[in-house]
């Protein structure tokens, strides 16, 4: 299984302490406020509420959508629904793409995203994220259309995975996917900052998504979890104010981490840069609390999500000064 951030049980497991920092899964760190739950949500089975796939496809723009008990549900069960297939997935990338892909039968190639428009003839499937986690690279909007549309001349996929798109939805291609061969994949988790309710969205051709929703199951997202996801896709004073605070928060943290001589990338949720010694600087901010995404392999780099508040930046910039001056 490939690793992930918000394992903070293993920064307790291996260093103690109690008081961590996780800015290793680039969540929105001041997440959107549950209301208060109608009492059958956890006694009624969760039969699909259509009013909550009205509040996605209005956020999100979409024509129709399947939630889903996030996105990587759908990430796991989309390579069951092809015959095997040549499948070209943008590189580096969510690591479960590729995971997944490379099961049940298919062919699956990593691409970096500088070789991906010479990649597309020789496919049936191209995997992207836009933007990408974990560089925040983005390709853009007419070039996913083009893509899609040669795709489909051969019955081939392409997924887009738009987990971190919330922020700045400009080459956001979900309104259009209705047309045949796109597939996009959204997820609450990230922007609204509620990962734990499980909660993803897939918008596609009717026909594909009644297939995925069969391969999936009954009941897929929980009662509680329906309930939240509305309030949240509905409430636009905060996805306003949110959306502000975010993109304030990521160029401040480009800009700390510019003022020690890191040069990075991203989107408004983190940012990623390529570190000679990513081990040493995941030690260096574990020893004092603050546990950021480790990149081992494929690119070997760092990945640091927001801090929550002014306490968290305060620690982060002092461990940076620290490690500045330890790297002289």
């Amino acid at each position: 299984m490939p690793e992930h951030g918000g394992n903070l049980r293993d920064a307790m497991r291996r260093y103690g302490r109690s008081d961590w920092i996780d800015l290793s899964a680039g969540l929105n760190p001041v997440w959107y406020p549950a209301p208060v739950l109608a009492g059958n949500a956890w006694h009624r089975l969760p039969e699909p509420d259509p009013a909550l796939v009205d509040a996605a496809c209005a956020y999100y723009g979409a024509h129709r959508m399947l939630p889903v008990a996030g996105t990587q549900a759908a990430i796991q069960a989309l390579p069951r629904l092809r015959a095997p297939s040549r499948v070209v997935i943008a590189a580096p990338s969510y690591a479960e793409h590729a995971h997944h892909w490379a099961q049940h039968g298919h062919s699956a190639t990593q691409v970096p995203y500088a070789g991906l428009a010479a990649a597309v003839d020789g496919c049936d499937v191209l995997v992207v994220c836009n933007p990408n986690n974990p560089t925040g690279a983005t390709v853009p909007r007419a070039q996913l259309l083009a893509w899609a549309t040669t795709l489909a001349q051969r019955g081939g996929w392409l997924v887009v995975d738009e987990a971190f798109a919330d922020t700045d939805g400009a080459q956001s291609v979900a309104d259009c996917a209705d047309q045949p061969a796109l597939i996009v994949l959204r997820s609450v988790g990230k922007f609204f900052g509620l990962a734990g309710i499980r909660l993803g969205f897939v918008a596609a051709q009717p026909d594909l998504l009644a297939a995925l929703d069969e391969l999936l199951g009954p009941w897929q997202v929980s009662g509680p979890a329906q309930q939240v996801g509305k309030a949240a896709l509905f409430d636009r004073p905060w996805q306003r104010t949110t959306r502000d605070r975010l993109l304030h928060d990521g160029r401040r943290l480009a800009q700390l981490l510019a003022a020690h001589g890191i040069e990075s990338a991203g989107t408004a949720l983190f940012q990623w840069w390529p570190e000679r010694e990513p081990e040493r600087f995941h030690e260096h901010m574990a020893r004092r609390g603050i546990w950021v995404r480790l990149f081992r392999d494929g690119p070997r780099g760092i990945r640091v999500g927001l801090p929550p508040d002014e306490a968290a930046w305060a620690r982060l910039e002092l461990a940076l000064n620290e490690w500045t001056k330890e790297s002289r």
